[in-house]
């Protein structure tokens, strides 16, 4: 969606924007504190550019009730638009940044026996009546595709049929959260699943076209929050204890789960773990390897040597971050 920006700081505002897309980001949320930023700016009259302490201090208060992540974030963003005003010579106050969100969530990392629990339980699932927008259908094949793959919830959802390749047993990937399109090769076991929930959902009665890969009764694309509810209910079935909506087990998890299994079978395998970061970033589609290491941080109570030797690799390659502001 295209903003109206009609502050001085317009045109490096678009061209800011331009910029970040053009690197790869969705750069959505950003956008929309950017052009809050610019109605800050028209609003307090300013008129030549170039972001003043003053003007720092305004946009950085913390306002009441707000999150310290939300805080965190417009810091970041007025911190790197200075940041890039200065790089065209404009003079601009760097600000220091609040001290990031600390967050105690660990997530849920599937053992070998709740994850073929949970295969069971999703072929097991049954509907008590007819209902065209049960879900139920792609699910087992999802939780499967999520699990032996590693991609986004979102990502799954939003596959044509056009995406799965079947003849080469592959996934294109194309409405990533970076926005980067990208290849995700997949096991024959997966593609020979995918196989056999075609030959089922192309039985259905159909009022429409298949559009999308997993598709609801109806043939319509499932949401997140509709796969949510069966996922749940799989849990229970499984066996596995859900604490609530934003302790888990949750579906995203399947992610997390992925990321530290491959990581940690390719360290057992002998592979060089400057190797295996970027081999595991690129498939996970992260911007950064520094994004990958924090994913697996995450799971240090999982494999502590494992994660141990992963941080030790990468204390060098990130460089540390210097504010231009002094103390």
């Amino acid at each position: 969606m295209t903003k109206d920006y009609n502050s001085v700081y317009s045109d490096h505002i678009q061209q800011f924007i331009t910029m970040k897309r053009k690197l790869g980001f969705k750069f959505v949320k950003d956008a929309k504190l950017l052009l809050s930023i610019d109605v800050l700016a028209t609003e307090s009259g300013q008129i030549t550019q170039g972001i003043s302490k003053e003007f720092a201090d305004l946009w950085i208060k913390k306002t009441l009730n707000e999150s310290s992540r939300n805080h965190y974030q417009r810091a970041i963003c007025l911190n790197h638009f200075s940041t890039f005003l200065c790089g065209f010579g404009i003079q601009s106050y760097i600000p220091k940044l609040p001290p990031p969100p600390k967050t105690t969530f660990i997530p849920h990392i599937y053992s070998p026996f709740e994850v073929n629990a949970l295969f069971e339980a999703s072929d097991k699932l049954r509907i008590a009546n007819s209902c065209t927008s049960c879900a139920l259908i792609c699910l087992p094949l999802l939780i499967r595709t999520l699990y032996s793959t590693g991609i986004r919830i979102g990502e799954a959802l939003a596959l044509k049929n056009e995406d799965v390749n079947l003849l080469e047993n592959y996934l294109r990937v194309r409405d990533s959260k970076n926005g980067k399109e990208r290849i995700v090769p997949i096991s024959e076991t997966l593609a020979e699943a995918c196989r056999h929930y075609i030959s089922y959902r192309n039985k259905m009665p159909r009022r429409r076209s298949f559009e999308y890969f997993f598709v609801k009764l109806d043939g319509s694309q499932p949401s997140p929050a509709t796969v949510g509810v069966w996922f749940r209910r799989c849990l229970r079935q499984a066996g596995i204890p859900y604490i609530g909506m934003y302790q888990g087990p949750r579906v995203h998890d399947l992610r997390h789960t992925f990321a530290v299994t491959s990581l940690a079978n390719m360290a057992e395998s002998g592979i060089d773990l400057y190797v295996s970061l970027p081999i595991l970033s690129t498939y996970l589609g992260h911007q950064s390897l520094e994004s990958t290491n924090q994913y697996v941080r995450l799971t240090k109570h999982i494999y502590p040597d494992l994660i141990k030797d992963v941080n030790l690799i990468c204390q060098d390659v990130f460089p540390k971050y210097k504010n231009y502001e002094t103390d």
